[in-house]
């Protein structure tokens, strides 16, 4: 565990400020927690070598934890020295080992929540490399104190990430209402006051709509397209769903008609004159339409002279079809 830990930690302690998750530390909100209990880490039996029961890999990494000691408050404040000023490697695997109850502590509040024990604490650890290169030791604050809130902030994007197939959480405020909209509502509950949308909003400082969204997205829950009905079935929900697309028989009606039209245009064409089908087939029903002074040049008429043709020429047109095929009107509408 120490090479791995060696191998993940940089020497140099400056970050740039997107590596700081902000929207999540100040979406949570409660008391600066001013420890972080090992008893999440003590609940399992020190030897696990002598086990009955299987061991899980929990079981395992918690009797892992137990064998790196807590650090006093000097020998802290020396190895941040160490790491800080000498970019030492092997102080701040020391003192990253030394602090992993806390993620265990952190993660065990959040079990609840179905999320893998071992990711959670995971994503803790992360947190905790992330809090060793922006902690100040000049401040006089334990580093396990400050490391809390990084462990949190990181299981915390984890779980916002994870929650749902699709995220529920793209902005601060809807990060905010993620962590707090369900304690908020509880705490007033307990207040004696109604949870509605707007004291909700109030409350937590974001606007009406994004409380009755978010609040609507975590009372619901997504289902897969492939997910099948049952064990003994292999169709699934895609397999009832309406297609997206046209109608089949809609497809068909429009293709049927389309080469009605077509054979009339071919018949109205028929009794058209030369110049006259001219303008019918390279003005009106061409995708890239000749000009009218184009046609008044190539037959030497005025492009009024053109413009009056190609009117006469629709007229005739839809007086022809409107005779050839029954229901005409019914159809252009």
């Amino acid at each position: 565990m120490a090479d791995k830990l060696r191998d993940s930690v940089r020497t140099d302690p400056e970050t740039t400020e997107a590596d700081t998750p902000r929207a999540e530390l100040e979406a949570e909100e409660g008391p600066h927690p001013r420890t972080a209990s090992p008893k999440a880490a003590e609940r399992e039996p020190a030897d696990l070598s002598t086990a009955v029961v299987p061991i899980t890999t929990l079981q395992h990494y918690l009797a892992e934890v137990r064998r790196y000691p807590f650090l006093s408050k000097e020998e802290e404040l020396r190895l941040f020295e160490e790491y800080q000023g000498q970019g030492s490697r092997e102080a701040a695997v020391r003192l990253i080992l030394a602090n992993l109850r806390v993620s265990v502590a952190i993660a065990a509040e959040y079990y609840h929540t179905g999320a893998d024990q071992m990711d959670l604490i995971q994503e803790g650890n992360v947190g905790l490399m992330q809090a060793i290169k922006k902690f100040d030791p000049t401040r006089n604050v334990r580093f396990y104190a400050y490391a809390a809130w990084w462990a949190r902030a990181y299981i915390l994007r984890y779980l916002l990430n994870t929650y749902r197939l699709v995220k529920v959480g793209t902005t601060q405020d809807q990060r905010k209402l993620f962590y707090n909209l369900r304690k908020e509502k509880a705490k007033l509950e307990r207040q004696g006051f109604a949870p509605d949308a707007k004291l909700l909003a109030d409350r937590l400082n974001v606007r009406e709509r994004d409380v009755i969204e978010m609040d609507q997205r975590l009372g619901s829950w997504e289902l897969s397209l492939d997910q099948p009905f049952s064990q003994d079935t292999d169709g699934t929900l895609l397999d009832v769903l309406p297609a997206q697309g046209t109608p089949a028989d809609e497809l068909l009606a429009d293709s049927e008609l389309r080469a009605v039209f077509r054979d009339k245009l071919s018949s109205f064409a028929k009794t058209l004159s030369e110049r006259d089908e001219d303008i019918l087939r390279n003005r009106i029903l061409s995708d890239t339409p000749l000009t009218l002074e184009d046609l008044g040049r190539k037959y030497h008429i005025t492009k009024e002279r053109t413009r009056q043709l190609e009117a006469r020429i629709i007229k005739r047109l839809k007086d022809y079809l409107k005779k050839e095929i029954k229901d005409f009107d019914y159809l252009r509408s």
